[in-house]
């Protein structure tokens, strides 16, 4: 063992236990370290590498998780022995989703995430969930069981903007949407409130205020988001609670607010006490600015999901409150829904807490920008909204198009997009446009079949403009 240490760990911007257990790792692969050799008792090698005994700790709980090593009470921490060749065919083949060669249908409509590695890992992570305690599939879930799941979400969001936050902050849900109900539940009272929401926007602000019984309100906006102008204008005429924006992705436009619009806002919010809910479930890439949170630490909340980054299979999202409001945001979840299923929560921290999981993440990232990239190469002739981050477009359709038409003609292609009209008020103006989404289901040169296809309906637009 000592074969593979140096007097003390070389200097790295990731967390130590990281590193360490990368250099177990990789001499249990090069096998300096065979199955069955003793690892150094957790003190022992701390001591060595002038190091916490809790990062030592941390690193051999790590590779346990993930099968390397085995842990034996009142004998050590051991190289495990390999899985058998069955198991890993079994655990370790990738769930490829295979195309219908005989069918051109190609749904757009939200984004896919291609499988560049999650799959396998959850399967992975699963099999461990399987093997845990007994208890966890018995007893209900409880507050004290969940908080190393909720501290594997504050490590996800360490690289995030969102100013102070500790494990006791993060409230599990199911997924972005359910978050967004459970902040309407904590911040809006009264029998008719009030929820702002940009003209054009995610659908699912408008449902989450309608479930709770609220008016929703759209709000002019341009290139950068919401505008503040015209947020202090609907705030002297009515009493509203809450507004709903997508700072770092809007949805559909794909645009982004900088952070002077941002700061704006928050200006606007603090003089008529506005509560900011903040949907980052879109973002794939780095923060641009500051979060709400951040700049408005006495109103901002945050709502995410694992959905745009690794998969929207578990249906596991993140609300965080303000810095006062975490444990109304609580009691409204323990109320609401007690908890998620414990198995669930398992499988998050072994998934989220494995160092695979951000590299999965980047990859799955750079693939959603090779068909990002196939899409402005069809369609970057027309007017089109991009960012080779953000796993969709935002197309205006040229003259003689109306949205509703384009949907149309395009599904008789056998290709689905959505309509701006799906993302503007019942009462609104929706403009000529389409939002156009990613699916890293199909190959790339299936997918690029289908833009050609959009790309020959926009260049032969109707002689009549239908309504």
């Amino acid at each position: 063992m000592s074969t593979i240490w140096p007097e003390r760990l070389p200097q790295s911007k990731g967390p130590k236990y990281t590193l360490v257990a990368d250099t177990i790792r990789k001499a249990i692969e090069n096998k300096t370290l065979e199955t069955g050799a003793r690892l150094p008792p957790v003190r022992e090698l701390a001591y060595r590498l002038r190091i916490t005994p809790g990062t030592v700790a941390r690193a051999y709980s790590l590779l346990t998780d993930e099968g390397l090593l085995q842990a034996e009470v009142g004998r050590g921490t051991f190289v495990a022995a390999p899985k058998s060749p069955i198991l890993d065919d079994v655990w370790s083949r990738q769930l490829h989703l295979r195309e219908d060669k005989y069918n051109a249908h190609v749904s757009l409509f939200s984004p896919r995430l291609a499988d560049v590695g999650q799959v396998a890992l959850i399967r992975e992570c699963l099999m461990k969930v399987a093997q845990s305690d007994p208890e966890m599939f018995l007893n209900y879930p409880t507050r004290d069981a969940y908080q190393p799941a909720r501290q594997a979400v504050v490590d996800w969001l360490s690289d995030l903007p969102l100013g102070p936050l500790t494990a006791d902050d993060i409230v599990l849900t199911h997924g972005g949407q359910n978050g967004l109900c459970v902040v309407f539940q904590t911040i809006l009272r009264g029998p008719k409130p009030i929820v702002l929401v940009e003209d054009l926007s995610y659908a699912g602000f408008r449902r989450a205020g309608e479930l709770m019984r609220a008016e929703v309100v759209g709000i002019r906006m341009d290139k950068w988001g919401i505008c503040p102008e015209a947020l202090d204008d609907t705030l002297r005429q009515t009493q509203a609670q809450a507004v709903c924006v997508s700072p770092e992705v809007q949805n559909p436009t794909g645009s982004h607010s900088p952070l002077e619009r941002r700061k704006e806002v928050v200006e606007v919010a603090r003089r008529h006490d506005l509560q900011i809910v903040e949907d980052d479930c879109y973002r794939m890439g780095e923060a641009r600015a500051s979060s709400y949170r951040a700049l408005a630490p006495e109103r901002g909340w945050h709502v995410s999901s694992i959905s745009k980054t690794l998969t929207p299979a578990l249906r596991v999202g993140f609300a965080i409150a303000p810095l006062e409001r975490s444990a109304d945001l609580r009691r409204s979840a323990e109320y609401g829904y007690f908890g998620l299923a414990q198995p669930i929560v398992e499988l998050t921290r072994l998934l989220l807490s494995d160092p695979r999981a951000r590299k999965i993440a980047q990859d799955a990232r750079a693939r959603m920008g090779e068909y990002v990239r196939v899409t402005v190469n069809a369609l970057g002739g027309f007017d089109l909204v991009w960012d080779a981050e953000v796993p969709f477009v935002w197309l205006k359709l040229p003259s003689g198009w109306r949205s509703a038409a384009f949907s149309r003609a395009a599904e008789r292609e056998g290709i689905q997009v959505r309509s701006a009209d799906e993302f503007a008020l019942r009462d609104g103006r929706a403009p000529n446009a389409v939002r156009i989404a990613m699916n890293g289901h199909v190959s790339l040169e299936r997918f690029e079949e289908a833009m050609l296809r959009l790309r020959a309906l926009l260049d032969n637009p109707p002689e009549q403009i239908s309504v």
